[in-house]
């Protein structure tokens, strides 16, 4: 069977627990249809470049598919139907990655930044006086 990556952007106010409920109602479509998702990946809530349909946000979804076409066909029929889904996206791949897709390597690598003590500022050693400094109506002008 043909081998897809799908996305789908859901809208901002429904909660994880939605998006989950909407992943697990097209699983069943692919897998009625003869496919299996072989991977799902919630990419979380994230500012999206420009606003679709009055949404600033959306859920992302990245589904890996090992399905027929047709299934994969009846799954983009009814995220069209849906008004949950605000966009989405199937690219046929050759080979599906097993691994953690690159937008989640980058969280996990947001995620373990220590930004506690900033520890990793270089020493600035000991600054030179800049002197007394004046206030605005010490300064006034001479003309």
């Amino acid at each position: 069977m043909p081998l897809y990556e799908h996305v789908f952007l859901a809208r901002q106010d429904i909660s994880s627990q939605q998006v989950e409920a909407l992943v697990d109602t097209f699983k069943g479509v692919i897998e009625t249809n003869g496919g299996k998702v072989e991977k799902v990946e919630g990419w979380g809530l994230k500012t999206l470049a420009y606003r679709i349909k009055k949404n600033r946000k959306a859920h992302f979804t990245l589904l890996n598919l090992d399905a027929p076409p047709a299934a994969v066909k009846e799954m983009e029929r009814q995220m069209g139907i849906n008004e949950d889904i605000l966009r989405f996206m199937t690219i046929k791949v050759e080979v599906l990655d097993p691994e953690p897709s690159a937008m989640v390597q980058k969280r996990d690598r947001d995620d373990r930044r220590d930004r506690g003590d900033r520890g990793d500022r270089p020493d600035r050693g000991d600054r030179p006086d800049r002197g007394e400094r004046r206030r605005p109506e010490e300064t006034s002008r001479e003309g």
